[in-house]
């Protein structure tokens, strides 16, 4: 996972911990927009469709891809800025990994938006490895070789992800102010994951108690409270979704202990840390692939 990095709101200068977002590119590699921190943050007063995607390069296998652009809420103010990302850098003619000869990042950025479609790594891969294989038989004739009749990169060699990427638009986070505020704000992220008919509890959630969240296939439980979730409320959480036969999930705004953590892992429960900017963060692996492959 990415480490946070201190963001200074240009509007009231507060200071604001992000972590930018990891991607599953189409290869299974995590990639993440590379954040210029030399640069301010932006202002965000008008969004635009176009300017809602950054491209970013898969350093494993080469391939471009479109994401959402970074952005943070700040929690004191609540502005929105876009935070820079280091522009991509253009390989030469004919020398970019990952593209094969003669074709271009654009192919395979198409290839990925055609995957994060739902077509599947198989489909979405199609042309880039088409035109590598035709531009690998070009070559060979000029070249006179079996060995120059081969693409640059195999696609045979590549592992497909292991679950397709789910196309989504960005999450826009609620700042949290109450209880409430987060049990809402886990809501909507597990409605953005993907997950159907996610049913709050009736009243106002008590602050020093865990809020159960349920849905589908799913068993939630929100932690609003100022000390770290431990193992015992990993362990429940677990049980829970094991007797519903449903997917387990732990939201907590004060983190969670190592023994939690650990467990959390042995276990396969995504765990996930909300700041008061509304905006959820994985911290561990099973988490990373649920944000990776949606409900």
């Amino acid at each position: 996972m990415a480490e946070a990095v201190p963001v200074r709101c240009p509007a009231c200068l507060r200071e604001n911990g992000y972590t930018a977002p990891v991607f599953p590119c189409a290869c299974g590699s995590p990639v993440n927009p590379p954040l210029d921190l030399s640069a301010p943050p932006v202002l965000l007063t008008h969004r635009t469709w176009s300017d809602s995607w950054v491209a970013v390069r898969c350093t494993t296998c080469g391939r471009e891809s479109e994401w959402p652009h970074p952005e943070l809420g700040c929690g004191s103010c609540g502005t929105v800025v876009r935070l820079p990302v280091h522009p991509l850098e253009r390989p030469e003619s004919g020398t970019g990994p990952g593209t094969g000869r003669g074709a271009g990042p654009g192919a395979a950025g198409a290839a990925d938006r055609a995957a994060r479609r739902g077509e599947g790594p198989a489909d979405a891969g199609a042309g880039a490895t088409g035109d590598a294989v035709g531009d690998g038989r070009a070559g060979g004739a000029g070249g006179g070789g079996p060995a120059a009749a081969r693409p640059a990169v195999d696609p045979a060699h590549i592992p497909p992800p292991p679950t397709a990427a789910v196309p989504r638009p960005a999450f826009r986070p609620v700042t949290i102010r109450t209880a409430r505020d987060a049990v809402a704000t886990a809501a909507l992220y597990l409605r953005w994951l993907g997950f159907q008919d996610v049913r709050q509890p009736d009243g106002r959630p008590i602050p020093s108690a865990a809020v159960d969240l349920r849905a589908p296939g799913l068993v939630a439980q929100v932690d609003p409270t100022t000390a770290p979730a431990g193992l015992r409320a990993v362990e429940c959480v677990w049980l829970n979704g094991l007797t519903a036969s449903a997917t387990s999930v732990y939201f907590s705004l004060a983190g969670y202990t190592a023994d939690a953590r650990d467990r959390a892992d042995e276990l396969g429960i995504p765990l996930f840390v909300m700041d008061l900017t509304g905006m959820p963060q994985p911290v561990n692996d099973p988490a990373d692939e649920l944000v990776g492959s949606g409900a």
